[in-house]
């Protein structure tokens, strides 16, 4: 069985968005069919049901895509941050508070922290925390300059 963990190395977003959809889209087209149908759709590949482990193949590349378009999500947040980006513009764009975006990128940038030294990760050296921490500031500054 696939794990998302084990798919994550495996799979960039894009890649991981191209089988998930594959996927899904074979399992929509095979439940589509009634029980009658079903014989003959699945003498096609493309329509057949999912077996056991492509159903489960497909349940982890859905944790998968949502792990990496978090990840992407705040680095668009540091990317934001660092063009002069308001907390309360973020969190706009983002559909929640500004508090709840500030508390989001500060667990994130606390993962990169702990990441740091693991094998397969790259983590952050103390210069790169700090630094992210200071371009994160705190909820209530308006504006960057």
């Amino acid at each position: 069985m696939s794990t998302p963990d084990d798919l994550e190395r495996q799979f960039t977003l894009l890649t991981a968005v191209a089988r998930y959809d594959a996927l899904r889209t074979r399992d929509a087209l095979a439940t589509s069919f009634g029980e009658e149908d079903a014989a003959m759709a699945s003498d096609e590949p493309d329509e057949a049901p999912l077996t056991r482990g492509e159903a489960l193949e497909m349940l982890a590349l859905g944790e998968v895509i949502a792990r990496k378009a978090a990840y992407g999500r705040q680095l668009s947040v540091r990317s934001s941050r660092q063009a002069g980006a308001s907390w309360s513009q973020i969190g706009a764009a983002l559909g929640t508070s500004k508090q709840a975006a500030w508390e989001a990128h500060n667990r994130w940038i606390d993962e990169q922290a702990r990441q740091q030294g693991n094998p397969g990760h790259w983590g952050w050296d103390e210069d790169d925390i700090t630094a992210a921490r200071m371009l994160a500031g705190e909820p209530g500054e308006e504006e960057r300059p």
